[in-house]
């Protein structure tokens, strides 16, 4: 079983690496419902408790595969899942680009959130959410008015905790003057170190946990990624896109090298490096096969030594990826 750390300043002790279930739904290459739910739950044998999902992951179908995965063991789950993506053409919703050649319809409204707290719990079968998160702000609507009406959920007993994801050290805080956040979730590696500027100081200012989405550069990190299939969702990273992808690989290929010598893998070390950043950082690696997470565990389980650390750094200084990062 992995390590637990307490989950911000008022959340509970849960596993330092979660399961980022997102990959379950075909975005990465074909997914099996009967092996993801296998997945998910030798995540749960090993501790790995908090299972991250969201309402835009394959339009529900995520949530109701995380349903079938805890059905029984609820205990041993604690639920994260995240609203606010509308794909219904009819639904009201505010246009977000990306940067990655797509927009997103964003709907924070407050009539919003209780319609998608609703149909989160039916899917999770649940009466609680244990974590939940607005995927992204609404740029049509206050923070302050979304985060109002979550914590109106809160006061009801159908979530524990708050989170937001994707947002900005100033939206933080004004969310947080609202009601308390436990978790930001933010992309967080080796290859987007972004988040240590502003976003990462006002989370321990406030006492907020940061969750890091593709803790392994959605995979560049593992080293193992060549081509794409053409339905594979990083067609549309940029960092994935011509010369980018060999640039990238040119410029981490000493990180690859320092894992083999290390003796670890390079997710290992990825991992193992986001651990060091200190106790208030949750990964969440996401993989299909059970058998990754196993080998992501044993990450929780590598000290890495300060002139380690410090090579690190050297090798993956931020900047250093070339693409644009998604919102």
């Amino acid at each position: 079983m992995i390590d637990r750390r307490q989950l911000g300043m008022n959340g509970p002790a849960v596993g330092c690496l979660g399961y980022g279930a997102m990959v379950l739904e075909g975005y990465y290459g074909a997914a099996d419902d009967r092996q993801s739910i296998a997945t998910i739950r030798h995540a749960l044998d090993l501790g790995l408790n908090m299972i991250d999902t969201a309402d835009a992951y394959g339009n529900g179908h995520n949530e109701t595969l995380l349903a079938q995965a805890i059905a029984g063991r609820r205990q041993d789950a604690f639920v994260a899942t995240k609203f606010g993506i509308v794909f219904d053409d009819a639904a009201k919703g505010s246009d977000l680009p990306t940067g990655w050649g797509f927009s997103l319809k964003i709907n924070g409204r407050p009539s919003y959130v209780r319609k998608a707290l609703a149909a989160s719990l039916k899917r999770l079968a649940v009466d609680t959410i244990d974590l939940w998160y607005a995927h992204y702000p609404d740029p049509a609507t206050p923070i302050e008015e979304t985060v109002g009406a979550m914590a109106e959920a809160v006061r009801a007993g159908q979530v524990r905790y708050i989170g937001l994801s994707n947002v900005t050290a100033a939206q933080i805080r004004r969310a947080h003057a609202v009601h308390p956040i436990t978790a930001v979730q933010f992309e967080y590696s080796l290859w987007r170190r972004e988040a240590e500027t502003e976003l990462l100081p006002t989370l321990r200012e406030l006492g907020i946990a940061l969750v890091g989405w593709a803790p392994l550069g959605s995979g560049f990190l593992t080293g193992s990624v060549g081509s794409l299939d053409k339905n594979d969702f990083r067609q549309n990273n940029p960092r994935y896109a011509g010369e980018n992808l060999a640039a990238n690989r040119e410029h981490f290929s000493p990180l690859m090298s320092m894992a083999m010598e290390l003796g670890v893998s390079p997710a290992q070390l990825s991992l193992a490096w986001l651990l060091h950043q200190g106790r208030d950082i949750f990964p969440i690696p996401g993989t299909r096969r059970p058998e990754r997470i196993e080998e992501n565990a044993k990450a929780s389980e590598i000290r890495l030594a300060p002139e380690v650390l410090g090579r690190i750094d050297e090798i993956a200084r931020p900047g250093l990826a070339r693409g644009a990062t998604l919102v």
